[in-house]
């Protein structure tokens, strides 16, 4: 009995001992994580339960030149709510009200809501989802519900903010306009992205029930700053007329698609771009950018270049003689051709450019650069053909111009590129090459952004740019400027015509796709029409190229393309001052300047009595006296015959005067 009894006191010392020294260990533990490790586990549980959550800034806005709204940042609220904080006595005395304004709003019958928040305030939910994608307006009037207006704490109202991009013009000018997301950041969105992003603010989050994250206060911890605004180049009624000029036309001709691009001639800024390509169902919309990235033959477009470089290099006059024979020419074991049947015979290497004779071209360059085909070359890369305008959008095509040893040369690359052919350019590389012509030979860079703004202050400007100050020489540039003239007189170009306005201008057409097998059946041609206007001291620049047309209706440059740039230049005359400013000959009369002289030193002088306006003209004499302080009365018109108040009394601000 008494080894048992002992044995079991035994025992119960080895549990005492185990116990006290496990509680030991505990507590050695416990001081340990709270003193040693303490900072750790404290950050660590806040690592867990709070997070910074990112306020994302308002992207800087777009504007057109004249401060119309391109792009903009619009803020949308998305609406939550504390069921479980409001007081039980605040709830239970406006939850009906709050639920027949939710109902107004939102939608959903009144009962429904009221159910909705009591159901969350029985389950202590203290996130529940109101609504989404509210805008300002809505946010503001929903803030002030019952309950609601009682704040976050009180009323257990929680609102977070976010931002969406909008175009307010929809999809005029889209592409060019750009994005910064997903799509690669194309246009002027995604070009000057680091003037428009702005800086992020952050607000404290906390980690509650079901994985959901709740602001801890109403304030932000640190506020976002807003992007900077850029002002664009693009006139909006320009950017109007050329948009509807090219969808009308890629209608009627069922093309794929088709560009247009409308550049202020001295200054190289881009007033209208438009871009408009066919999708399944057969309607148009902005798919890419066509007029700055995509690189194609120019076709009858580059005989303009061919031309210049030999009148530069003095092979040619405008009055050489040139054979085109009956339209149909041999060269290399080749055939070239003119779209005019029978020919045009022997004709001056002007009319050749009006009339647009492959033939023409092809043996001019031909038989006078043959021997030595890299000064040909050379005189186009001289004219910066072969580079790239550097422009901030992304994706510019590059343009190809191939030369002797280049794998594209062969015996035919000369006359072949002579009228357009086995070389690549871009619409805007070669509407920068017009706009040099019409501009007396400066080649100046296209422009898409006038200025960088942070509300109203002014932070950059852009300007100017010039690429090359003269292409060639001047006795160049005004033989071409008459022949581009010329065809739109009595050329290829002279169904756009008209006697009010002038023009001038290349048509161009070229074949497409014509390595393909089907061609013979399936013929697809690019057409074009590249120029300026007025002809005499051009104001702008534009070219107009449309893609696969529909051939049964027509695919020359001067039917598909050319109505698009006489629409255009016609609708900007009667919109714009592009004619010459008539000089100002108003009359001059003694007495009206003297009335003014009156009125304006009267305006400047310090004046603490009633002045005597007896004999001034009553408009003059009221925007005096209202400006003292003084409210004016009057009788009758044309000059102050007589006052109520005494010259020289003190004059008491808000005393009335009347005047007779």
């Amino acid at each position: 009995m008494a080894t048992t009894k002992k044995s079991i006191l035994n025992k119960l010392y080895f549990v005492f001992v185990f116990i006290t020294l496990f509680l030991a260990a505990v507590i050695v533990k416990l001081t340990d994580i709270q003193f040693a490790d303490g900072e750790k586990y404290r950050n660590l549980s806040e690592h867990l339960t709070l997070k910074n959550d990112t306020i994302f800034a308002n992207r800087g806005n777009v504007f057109s030149a004249d401060g119309s709204l391109l792009a903009t940042s619009m803020s949308i609220y998305e609406i939550r709510m504390d069921a479980f904080t409001v007081d039980a006595e605040e709830f239970e005395k406006n939850i009906r009200s709050l639920s027949v304004e939710l109902s107004k709003m939102l939608g959903k019958p009144a009962s429904q809501w009221e159910n909705k928040i009591r159901k969350a305030r029985v389950n202590k939910n203290r996130y529940l989802f109101i609504a989404r994608k509210l805008g300002y307006t809505e946010y503001m009037k929903i803030k002030n519900f019952p309950i609601f207006n009682l704040g976050m704490y009180k009323g257990g109202f929680i609102a977070e903010q976010s931002t969406v991009r909008a175009h307010p013009l929809g999809k005029v000018a889209e592409r060019t306009i750009g994005y910064d997301d997903y799509r690669g950041a194309p246009g002027i969105e995604g070009a000057y992205r680091d003037y428009l992003n702005g800086k992020f603010g952050w607000r404290l989050k906390q980690k509650i029930a079901k994985g959901q994250w709740k602001p801890i206060n109403d304030t932000n911890e640190k506020e976002p700053i807003d992007g900077k605004d850029i002002v664009t180049t693009i006139d909006i009624n320009i950017q109007d007329i050329a948009h509807h000029s090219l969808l009308r036309q890629l209608e009627i001709y069922e093309a794929d698609h088709g560009s247009v691009v409308v550049m202020e001639t001295k200054t190289g800024e881009i007033k209208a771009i438009s871009n408009l390509g066919r999708n399944a169902n057969g309607t148009y919309y902005e798919r890419l950018n066509y007029a700055v990235g995509e690189s194609n033959e120019p076709g009858s477009a580059f005989k303009v270049m061919s031309m210049v470089a030999a009148l530069e290099a003095k092979v040619i006059d405008t009055s050489t003689i040139v054979d085109t024979g009956n339209g149909k020419y041999i060269i290399h074991g080749r055939s070239i051709n003119d779209s005019h049947r029978g020919g045009y015979g022997k004709i001056s290497v002007a009319r050749a450019l009006e009339v647009s004779s492959n033939i023409g071209f092809a043996r001019l360059i031909e038989e006078n650069f043959s021997k030595n085909p890299d000064q040909f070359i050379n005189l186009l890369k001289g004219m910066h053909l072969n580079q790239m305008l550097g422009l901030p959008i992304k994706g510019e095509g590059k343009p190809e111009i191939p030369g002797p040893g280049d794998k594209k040369w062969s015996k035919n690359a000369l006359p072949s590129i002579a009228y357009g052919y086995n070389i690549s350019l871009t619409p805007l590389q070669i509407l920068t090459f017009y706009n040099a012509i019409a501009n007396n030979g400066e080649m100046v860079k296209p422009r898409f952004v006038k200025e960088i703004r942070s509300w109203d202050n002014h932070i950059e400007s852009f300007d100017k740019e010039v690429i090359n100050p003269a292409i060639c020489s001047k006795e160049t540039i005004a033989k071409v400027q008459e022949m581009l003239k010329n065809v739109v007189v009595r050329g290829t170009g002279k169904k756009m015509y008209a006697e009010n306005f002038s023009m001038a201008g290349k048509t161009g057409t070229a074949r497409t796709e014509y390595w393909k097998e089907d061609w013979g059946a399936n013929r697809w041609y690019i057409s074009s029409f590249t120029g300026y206007f007025p002809a005499e001291n051009p104001k702008y620049s534009c070219i107009v190229v449309i893609h696969k047309p529909k051939a049964q209706t027509g695919y020359y440059g001067a039917d598909v393309s050319g109505p698009v740039f006489k629409d255009i230049a016609q609708k900007i005359y009667t919109s714009k001052s592009v004619i010459n400013e008539i000089e100002n000959t108003s009359p001059k009369f003694k007495n009206i300047e003297n009335d003014y002289d009156t009125y304006f030193t009267m305006a400047n002088k310090k004046i603490d009595t009633i002045p005597n306006v007896k004999g001034m003209p009553g408009m003059d004499a009221i925007s005096l006296l209202e400006n003292l302080g003084l409210k004016v009365s009057y009788q009758g018109n044309g000059k102050v015959a007589d006052q109520s108040l005494n010259v020289g009394e003190k004059i008491i601000k808000g005393t009335t005067i009347i005047l007779n």
